[in-house]
């Protein structure tokens, strides 16, 4: 028996999606049931290493954490990973199957949709219920031919949806009924109900709001669901939570600085760091200087490695970070960080724009060759310092040199990864999730401050996805979400 199927859209990028699909593949995996999310094209540079040997977008893995899955490619076949100059990277069923600017994917989409429907079926032959996202907004009528993403995938798949407001950022009434007023008449008969999200205050003062949207709009009133402040304690999707506010830390006593840079990708590696009471993890913006007493700095992850190192020096962070050492401070390098660190950056191939090659910082003697080949791999070792280690690689170019000598991790077959500089204070490496892992996190917070506390990752990961379920079970109709899937 097929599963059933019901899609969520929004009317607009960051209103939910995810977490609202995570919570309920939370949900119904604790009432026994096998739920599969799926989202058919993604446009994120935070992606995952599947069981299956590819990558998808972070949220698809984290909703597939919910339902107790192992996360799958075809759970997110077409992930869009923008780059500078050429496009975004297009990733289809967890492999790179070329490049595009937004023109040229817009005239490929159509030759992409097999591949959705195909993936789309595996996950409904192994499933009791699939729970589908779109992405960005099912308003924007202008990308709507051969939209593969919301509305096209959902008539070509005839699946019932669900559109979900943000009453957070204003408007949701007009936001909600104006997606009934643009949208083509048999996209709207797929919409059987609504969902406002992200409320704040006394909900019986929005009451004649959602009976408003649903008389404007024809649209069943699922739920109103309050504001779910342990969502920032989840890995993110979208660039827009690296500028949320987060709450004060009044016990910290390690302070790692992050540049922010436009191209930042796997950002989520710092998630771990940021949940610890110990650490103040401050993400410094463009225009703003390094903070002097910083403990670590971290040059995180880049889809666009060598744009991203102008960019860093065009903003004097190149500076700063050369004043921290001069300090005594500590630099880590996460893959595109790690490659900056070093001496050169080649591009013989033009992968990230025009062939050529990129003086580094300098900092690490090493020098890296970009390539078209991707390496997506888990692993398991050891750092410098003894401490286990757990996570995954996934980046293209191959780095080489005298630091490497000093690896930044070995593994179990006698290989190697990574460099540290001679003084022992600069260290790169390719290895995302490297906070993830408890041993590692415990072991970094340990540099800076003996006998700093460590709290539990995965565990903090699953109790927030428990209370995100109870979140949704008590303010959402679930039965009727239930009755509309088919």
């Amino acid at each position: 028996m097929a599963a059933r199927v019901l899609m969520f859209q929004g009317t607009g990028s960051d209103v939910g999606k995810s977490l609202i699909v995570a919570g309920l593949c939370r949900l119904l995996y604790k009432r026994g049931l096998k739920v599969a999310p799926f989202k058919p094209q993604n446009m994120s540079n935070n992606a995952a290493v599947t069981e299956d040997g590819g990558e998808i977008g972070r949220a698809q893995a984290l909703q597939a954490r919910a339902a107790g899955m192992p996360p799958s490619v075809h759970m997110n076949p077409v992930l869009l990973k923008p780059q500078s100059e050429v496009g975004a990277q297009v990733v289809v069923q967890g492999k790179v199957y070329g490049r595009a600017t937004a023109a040229e994917f817009q005239k490929a989409k159509s030759e992409l949709m097999p591949f959705v429907l195909d993936s789309f079926a595996k996950l409904k032959a192994e499933a009791d219920i699939v729970f589908a996202e779109g992405a960005g907004s099912a308003s924007e009528i202008n990308l709507r031919a051969n939209d593969i993403a919301n509305m096209g995938f959902a008539r070509a798949a005839d699946v019932p949806v669900v559109l979900i407001g943000d009453i957070d950022r204003g408007g949701v009434i007009a936001s909600l009924a104006g997606t009934k007023a643009v949208i083509d008449a048999g996209d709207a008969a797929l919409i059987k109900g609504f969902l406002v999200n992200k409320f704040r205050g006394d909900p019986e003062l929005f009451a004649s709001g959602m009976a408003l949207i649903a008389e404007a709009t024809g649209w069943e009133a699922l739920g109103l669901i309050p504001f779910f402040p342990d969502a920032r304690l989840l890995p993110a999707e979208d660039a827009l939570a690296l500028s949320a506010e987060r709450p004060a830390k009044p016990d910290a006593r390690i302070k790692i600085a992050v540049p922010l840079l436009p191209h930042i990708a796997n950002f989520d590696d710092l998630d771990p760091l940021d949940a610890e009471p110990a650490v103040d993890l401050v993400k410094v913006k463009p225009g703003a200087a390094l903070p002097g007493n910083a403990n670590l700095i971290i040059l995180p992850g880049s889809k666009a490695t060598i744009a991203d190192l102008a960019a860093l020096r065009d903003v004097g962070f190149d500076i700063d970070i050369v004043a921290h050492l001069r300090r005594g401070g500590s630099v880590l390098g996460l893959c595109g960080g790690y490659q900056m660190l070093g001496r050169t950056i080649n591009d013989p191939e033009g992968i990230e724009g025009a062939p050529g090659s990129a003086r580094g910082l300098g900092l690490l003697e090493v020098e890296t060759t970009l390539s078209v080949e991707k390496r997506l791999e888990k692993i398991e070792g050891a750092s410098f310092d003894g401490a286990a280690l757990a996570g995954y690689e996934m980046h293209i170019g191959v780095t080489e040199g005298p630091d490497r000598a000093r690896p930044f991790a070995k593994f179990a077959d006698g290989s190697s990864e990574g460099a540290m500089a001679a003084d022992g204070r600069v260290f790169g490496t390719y290895i995302h999730g490297l906070f993830a892992d408890d041993r590692q996190r415990a072991a970094w917070l340990a540099r800076f401050l003996a006998g700093a506390p460590s709290l539990a990752y995965d565990t903090l990961i699953d109790e927030t996805l428990d209370s995100l379920a109870a979140h949704l079970e008590a303010h959402v109709d679930v039965e009727q979400l239930l009755t509309l899937a088919r």
